[in-house]
């Protein structure tokens, strides 16, 4: 029996997040599980080798770091509020690695993540997220295309 108690959502902040956050927001209930969220920022890392270097980045992590927090909060009062238990989590390094590593040491049993359709240099900078995911999770990933959501 495909038994689901906790469901991972990743999210970005976008209006792209909103628009699939009523179908995540109802399989939770559907399930009676509970809900974590995470929000990687990318790590200073992931720029090595670029002309402008690490530096620049590194110097933003920490405000990034305290604007996600913000929004963390915001979306827990304004758009959870309604959903049961929720566990957050804002993290930095690698967006696939750190979303798989918090999966595996939260055993994590159903990951709902948007797509995004992402082109041209951005995907070939940092690859899609979503792809990653579905290649490497231990679990289920539900993968849903916020441009084809009808509500």
């Amino acid at each position: 029996m495909f038994n689901v108690k906790k469901i991972l959502f990743p999210v970005d902040f976008t209006m792209n997040m909103e628009k699939i956050l009523p179908l995540v927001k109802d399989t939770v209930k559907a399930f009676n599980a509970k809900l974590y969220v995470i929000h990687v920022i990318r790590s200073a890392e992931e720029f090595v080798g670029f002309e402008m270097g690490t530096a620049w980045y590194a110097a933003l992590e920490k405000d990034l770091m305290d604007g996600a927090e913000k929004s963390m909060k915001r979306l827990v009062a304004e758009q959870l509020q309604d959903v049961g238990e929720i566990e957050t989590q804002i993290a930095a390094g690698d967006v696939v690695d750190e979303i798989l590593e918090y999966v595996k040491k939260n055993d994590i049993d159903l990951i709902i993540i948007g797509t995004h359709g992402r082109k041209g240099l951005e995907k070939v900078m940092f690859g899609s997220v979503a792809e990653g995911i579905i290649k490497e999770a231990p679990c289920p990933v539900l993968t849903i295309n916020p441009y084809k959501v009808k509500i």
